[in-house]
């Protein structure tokens, strides 16, 4: 999955915010403590910082200050001193935080809070993801396990609250906006097939195969060999039962184990939503990967992840509560660091971002219907938590913070899979349909 949520406010932060943030008294002030002075001071600083999403801000006691908006899009409620005083010196932190802890609530529906805030968001990389980039810790195989149990294995019970039919747990495609969850997943899976052209008889090798519906759908529709590799344990046992149950072992076989170790030659390579959790130190080895995996003469591969248009780290929060380790490369980096290195020559380049808000929407939806089970099994701060995430996310999608990128490839001497980009989405070209 890896979905980027980046309600970044600013912090345009003068010394006597730093006075403030040093004095005892003020940093002591709760959700009882009476308002002063120095509190409508902060107040106004925020409200100016968040002034042009339309965001009003509402401070414990129920006072805004002078400069809100006449008609908000909705109101951002700090419920005490700290939580203020955290939204202006470290918002990217302090906004999941103060929220998932109750300390912060929106009045008015969160997704178009959000959106506001993310639209109005600083357009360059500040002090404090450039710190991020540069002692970011690389992904080792240890802890690219450790980061995967700490969001993948929660439980497929929690995963199956709110996702599809099959737990596809990526971006959804939609031919129109009116169409189900359920279909729109159904169409990604057939859409990433097509446009690697998946002939009756060939190897193909998934890397993060997630509950395992994009192998078992290969297997079962276009008769090829699956070799899927991932690390999670939960998913992995999920996948497995299921393939026994749809008597597809025979063409499926799903690895615990890293994309690092795939051994041996492939017709394709494929993954979806796994490039995000990769990052920049280890690019080069899953460039060696492509290389040594595919064959030469009609090999191929599609790439399918969440992405920018310049170089940013995650959400600092987002990579604290939910996906550790996480990063969303640029095209560039991408081409520059992974298929350039392997050899690998672009085919294709689509953007499926506002397919991705509609998911991210069908997502939100479901889960609050499911949120008394989930309060119940994680408690209310995990619910919170959750129910930002999701809501960012879409937020994130649908103002254009972050982009999901389908890049197919094929190795530089060896002819593309298809003539035109009108071709590959044509499900009957090779007889696909029907393989039982």
């Amino acid at each position: 999955m890896g979905t980027s949520f980046h309600p970044t406010m600013g912090s345009p932060i003068a010394t006597g915010v730093t006075r403030a943030v040093r004095t005892a008294e003020h940093l002591r002030g709760g959700a009882g403590a009476r308002v002063n002075g120095v509190d409508r001071w902060l107040a106004g600083l925020l409200q100016r910082t968040v002034g042009p999403s339309g965001v009003r801000v509402v401070l414990w006691d129920g006072s805004c200050p002078p400069a809100s908006p006449p008609q908000p899009v909705g109101d951002m409620v700090v419920g005490d001193r700290g939580t203020l005083l955290g939204l202006i010196l470290n918002p990217d932190i302090w906004f999941g935080e103060a929220y998932m802890a109750g300390r912060l609530q929106i009045r008015g529906p969160l997704e178009p809070v959000l959106e506001a805030l993310t639209r109005h968001s600083l357009p360059t990389p500040s002090w404090r993801d450039r710190l991020a980039a540069a002692v970011a810790i690389p992904n080792t195989r240890s802890s690219a396990r450790r980061n995967v149990h700490h969001h993948y294995d929660l439980g497929n019970d929690f995963y199956a609250l709110w996702l599809d039919r099959e737990l596809v747990y990526t971006c959804a495609y939609f031919d129109h906006p009116e169409v189900g969850l359920d279909a729109a997943q159904r169409a990604k899976l057939a859409r990433v097939c097509r446009k690697l052209r998946l002939r009756p008889g060939e190897a193909v090798v998934e890397a993060g195969c997630g509950w395992g519906a994009l192998a078992l759908h290969m297997a079962r529709h276009y008769g090829v060999h699956v070799t899927a590799f991932n690390v999670s344990g939960e998913q992995l046992d999920y996948a497995r039962a299921r393939a026994a149950r749809e008597r597809l072992t025979d063409r499926v076989t799903f690895v615990n184990d890293d994309y690092r170790n795939v051994r041996g030659r492939f017709d394709a390579f494929v993954s979806v939503g796994m490039l995000e959790h990769v990052g920049l130190a280890h690019f080069q080895t899953l460039a060696a990967v492509l290389r040594n995996s595919l064959t030469r003469a009609g090999g191929r591969g599609l790439l399918h992840f969440i992405g920018r248009d310049a170089p940013r780290p995650l959400n600092a929060w987002v990579r604290r509560r939910i996906f550790p380790g996480a990063y969303p490369p640029t095209l560039a980096e991408v081409s520059e660091r992974v298929l350039v290195p392997s050899g690998m020559s672009v085919v294709d380049v689509e953007n499926l971002r506002l397919h991705y808000a509609q998911t991210l929407a069908h997502w939100s939806e479901r889960f609050a219907v499911a949120e008394d089970q989930v309060r119940a099994t994680y408690g209310e701060p995990f619910r919170r938590a959750w129910e930002l995430y999701l809501a960012g996310s879409q937020a994130a999608f649908a103002t254009g913070w972050v982009q999901l990128f389908q890049v197919v490839f094929a190795p530089r001497e060896s002819a593309p899979p298809f003539w035109t980009r009108d071709d590959p989405f044509d499900s009957t070209v090779h007889g696909a349909r029907g393989i039982a």
